[in-house]
């Protein structure tokens, strides 16, 4: 490791002071000062593109800055490596996580340095199991070190990456978006588990896109935008319109820019849908409508809406658009429907990164563009950057790789699919995962337009804000079933996760089937 001077003693866990960083002519950041107190939530929040993952590269001693240091424990430090910044006490836990799934959890948390056997060469897995209860107790865990890291819930997951983080000596954890793949309960606990660490004298340098997360445990927070750190500061007193100000550089006057919408026809009627991981689904949704589903991780949304646009096969049940019978059995099928799918899991099951960003919305509609069997780039590319307007997309170009895009960008790229393809009916599934709040709003904008305009949206959210937000009815799934369909302004945010978790019952529809109020047939709901 790098010898490190001994600089006048602070109150601060970690000071990184003047870091700019540059990749040729960009320069990613430029003058940032972050200064954490020991023991506190401090939060680090900007759009993406704004510097966070650099600062954090070079924090994490994955890269080197070009000016500036990192002060820790009185020590000016200089990390070559990230086993230099580990072997300090910081330690970075990203959003996609690093834990072996056929392992267990003790086996996780000390893989690499499990405790030694009697015999030279071996390890002694009693001990193993004794040490990981023991740290998990410490810090006011209660996991099973027997257990598989296959068979947990994201949280627990992350749980897990904090004990391996802690088992070597970590005092500073860095957490990069630890909830963005957790549902409301799971959220929940993520943040019990955040306040626990602090409370025992851990210091946490938390980043999230989920600003009510940030308002309720941070007790510092830190701006990034364009590179630069435009506020710092405590958070009491501090709003989300406050954060998001400065974040953006402007007011967003509405968050959630919602618009009033005559409500058609029928557009989707599904009838006693049963499939792998549901069960008896009934609901309908109309033109110019948007329901929204909310439910905890499990609870079967993503298994309806892969049912639904012909991902999974149907078991039982009818599925009906415009009031006839549809057979979707393939996404091709759904497509030539007017149906578009857009996954929630944008890199591994959305786009092809190393692709241009033009073919990843041409992608699947050049046969209805007229190129089935002979492309024309340049039609093709005018039609993505004409696509591109509408969406507010941020890139160099069409034929720039989807990966050079953040990921809110990525987004928009899939959504840019259901713009060409002229789709009538949109099934969403966590379209805003993981991206910064500007992108959040155009995206919420861009979902009002389409209802505007006459189509159809199904979203699947586990941000119950969001569902409030922009939706006109939300289905509510526990256990792959629908155990309610509640008009959103009608209901409460508190009355959704009763029913979520199973802490309310069912409420009874007029036909008499539990779980759903029933507003099939009445144009506006």
């Amino acid at each position: 490791m790098t010898r490190c001077p001994r600089v006048e003693s602070s109150r601060f866990a970690l000071e990184m002071q003047g870091i700019s960083k540059s990749f040729g002519p960009v320069k990613a950041l430029e003058d940032v000062t972050l200064r954490v107190l020991q023991g506190t939530v401090h939060a680090l929040v900007g759009e993406n593109g704004a510097g966070k993952s650099t600062l954090m590269k070079i924090l994490s001693g994955v890269l080197q800055p070009d000016a500036g240091t990192i002060v820790r424990e009185g020590k000016i430090c200089a990390w070559k490596h990230p086993s230099d910044a580990l072997g300090a006490g910081v330690a970075m836990i990203y959003q996609e996580l690093s834990l072996a799934p056929d392992l267990t959890i003790a086996e996780n948390v000390w893989l690499g340095i499990e405790p030694r056997g009697t015999l030279p060469g071996t390890y002694s897995k009693k001990r193993m199991h004794a040490d990981t209860r023991a740290l998990a107790e410490r810090h006011g865990f209660d996991v099973d070190p027997h257990q598989k890291v296959e068979t947990l819930p994201a949280s627990t997951c992350q749980i897990v990456e904090v004990l391996k983080a802690l088992a070597r000596n970590a005092e500073i954890l860095v957490m990069d978006e630890p909830t963005s793949s957790c549902g409301e309960h799971e959220v929940a606990v993520l943040l019990g588990m955040v306040k626990k660490l602090s409370r025992s004298g851990t210091t946490i340098l938390y980043i999230s896109h989920r600003l009510e997360e940030v308002v309720e445990i941070a007790e510092d927070i830190t701006v990034l935008r364009d590179g630069r750190a435009v506020h710092t500061g405590p958070m009491k007193g501090l709003g989300i319109p406050e954060i998001v100000k400065q974040m953006v550089g402007r007011d967003l006057d509405d968050y959630f820019p919602k618009r009033e919408v005559e409500i058609g026809s029928t557009a989707l009627r599904v009838s006693g849908l049963s499939s792998e991981g549901v069960e008896n689904i009934s609901f309908v949704l109309h033109w110019g409508e948007i329901v929204g589903v909310a439910g905890l991780v499990g609870a079967g949304r993503t298994e309806l809406a892969r049912v639904l646009c012909g991902l999974d096969p149907l078991i039982r049940g009818r599925v009906e658009l415009d009031g006839k019978s549809a057979k979707i059995a393939t996404p091709a099928d759904a497509l030539a429907l007017g149906v578009m799918y857009v996954t929630e899991d944008r890199k591994r099951t959305g786009l092809c990164l190393e692709l241009p960003a033009a073919w990843n919305m041409t992608l699947p509609c050049l046969a209805q563009l007229g190129m089935k069997y002979i492309l024309d780039l340049g039609r093709e590319n005018a039609i993505a950057e004409e696509t591109a307007k509408k969406l507010s997309l941020k890139w160099s170009g069409p034929g720039a790789p989807a990966s050079a895009l953040s990921g809110g960008n990525q987004q928009k790229l899939l959504l840019g699919r259901a713009l060409i393809a002229q789709s009538r009916l949109w099934v969403l599934d966590e379209p805003t995962r993981g991206i910064d709040i500007a992108a959040k709003v155009d995206i919420y904008d861009l979902i009002g337009r389409m209802a505007a305009e006459g189509k159809a949206v199904l979203i699947i959210s586990s941000e119950l804000p969001e569902l409030f937000g922009i939706t006109d009815r939300i289905l509510v799934m526990r256990r792959g079933c629908l155990v309610a369909d509640l008009v959103t302004s009608k209901t409460t945010q508190e009355a959704v996760m009763q029913l979520m978790v199973g802490q309310a019952p069912c409420l009874p529809c007029r036909n008499g089937q539990a779980g759903s109020l029933s507003h099939q047939d009445e144009g506006r709901p």
